[in-house]
């Protein structure tokens, strides 16, 4: 039997072992659904604290429910550890580890290639890696085969490599990573067929790609599309503000199209481990081809430029009201980059308040999945919201619509609140809002 039955044969009859490296945002649920599916998994994170909860069945991911990951660690089905030797009892090893953005905003690999080199010297014969990191086009060909390669094993013939980029949504209970196709690009047809063969067992459907190359492509295609319609949409609301017209209500009336046109909103900035980074990732790799994909440039300095524009409308809306910025009371509604999570990486909220309290405000947040900023480095917890501390504030800064938060309340009892989010359409109340 030749070394791709051996693993085919692992996947059918569910003894494949599953190693996963990363626990976090992606890693912990990904480790969750091959032990759904009766795989079991083991999982490798630098941070001890971690391994220390996965192993006590309990999840710091919201995605994750602790009495699902509790059952599957009572039964032995998911264990963790923060020494890469573990993963020599694994056929399957995936790595889903961090890619950020340097100081530079240049592509920052330092925590892929940590974990690839913590784990090369436990690589054997018959290993399966699939990277699940977001990457420039190339990574796997040229960086992560040559690094594994320098063990004296070959991939495509000793070990079996691919690139399959996560597709995670935060906090979205309909698009879950189960029904959502998986792509897969290898090294070589036997590898992609492999690591297909695995998720076809876990989600809704692998889709195969000719190379690593067109993998790593289509998902910064994918946040790259997003970023740029949302940086159009966000000139437009700055484009409406300067003509006089709602931009909220220009959406809703170009959605009735039905085709040809896909509704994007306007915001504060975008955040998130991906939207922001990600497109810039292909920006950075076409420099080294002498090629400026301006599209992406733009869009970014558009995108990033949305805090300091709803510091603006911020200190606009109170010199209308014989008020400087410099010392008047605002809170910010929502710290979190999205809706309905506790997650406040890349949030445009944070810049938000660095920049009013650089400006003199004195600032204090609102947001019920955050309770305190220590994280970001700010010395900061959430406050309650009462009709009382509302009618203390000069303003009030909507940054993340949360559905739980009671905007009505926050209408009935503040005088001046910016909303960049559209939270209060359609609600009335006493206060003057400004919109994006």
């Amino acid at each position: 039997m030749s070394l791709r039955e051996e693993i085919l044969k692992k996947v059918e009859d569910r003894t494949a072992v599953v190693g996963v490296v990363g626990l976090g945002y992606v890693g912990l649920p990904l480790a969750v659904d091959f032990a759904e599916e009766g795989y079991r998994v083991i999982g490798v994170d630098i941070d001890q604290a971690k391994v220390e909860m996965v192993n006590k069945g309990v999840s710091y991911i919201s995605d994750t429910p602790t009495e699902t990951l509790k059952g599957f660690v009572e039964r032995g089905m998911i264990t963790a550890s923060a020494d890469y030797g573990v993963l020599r009892e694994a056929d399957f090893v995936f790595i889903a580890v961090p890619t950020p953005l340097s100081k530079t905003r240049d592509p920052d690999m330092g925590f892929v290639m940590n974990a690839v080199s913590s784990f090369a010297p436990h690589l054997r014969r018959g290993h399966v890696v699939s990277l699940e990191s977001t990457v420039y086009p190339g990574t796997t060909d040229e960086v992560i085969k040559p690094e594994l390669e320098k063990t004296g094993l070959v991939a495509g013939k000793d070990f079996f490599l691919t690139f399959s980029p996560e597709r995670i949504n935060p906090g979205d209970p309909v698009h879950r990573p189960k029904n959502t196709p998986k792509v897969v690009g290898g090294i070589d047809p036997v590898s992609t067929e492999i690591v297909c063969a695995i998720y076809n067992k876990v989600v809704k459907k692998a889709v195969p790609m000719s190379s690593a190359k067109a993998a790593e492509m289509v998902k910064l295609l994918e946040n790259t599309f997003r970023a740029v319609n949302i940086a159009l949409v966000n000139e437009l609301a700055i484009m409406c503000e300067l003509l006089g017209i709602d931009v909220w209500e220009v959406i809703e009336g170009a959605e009735t199209k039905g085709f040809g046109f896909m509704k994007f909103l306007p915001g504060p900035g975008i955040g998130g481990h991906c939207i922001p980074i990600d497109p810039l990732y292909l920006s950075w790799k076409m420099k080294s081809l002498n090629y400026n994909a301006r599209m992406i440039e733009v869009a970014s300095e558009i995108n990033t430029s949305m805090p300091r524009h709803v510091v603006e409308l911020t200190a606009n809306a109170l010199n209308d009201e014989r008020k400087p910025l410099n010392g008047s009371k605002i809170i910010v509604i929502g710290v979190a980059y999205k809706p309905d999570i506790g997650d406040t990486r890349e949030s445009p909220a944070l810049d938000v308040i660095k920049m009013l309290l650089e400006k003199g405000a004195e600032v204090s947040y609102h947001d019920p999945l955050v309770p305190d900023l220590r994280g970001e480095g700010m010395d900061m917890a959430s406050i309650d919201l009462t009709p009382s501390v509302l009618a203390s504030a000069d303003a009030v800064v909507i940054t993340t619509d949360h559905s739980g938060i009671d905007w009505k309340m926050i209408l009935g009892n503040s005088r001046l609140v910016i909303d960049t989010r559209n939270a209060t359409s359609g609600l009335k109340g006493k206060a003057r809002v400004i919109k994006i």
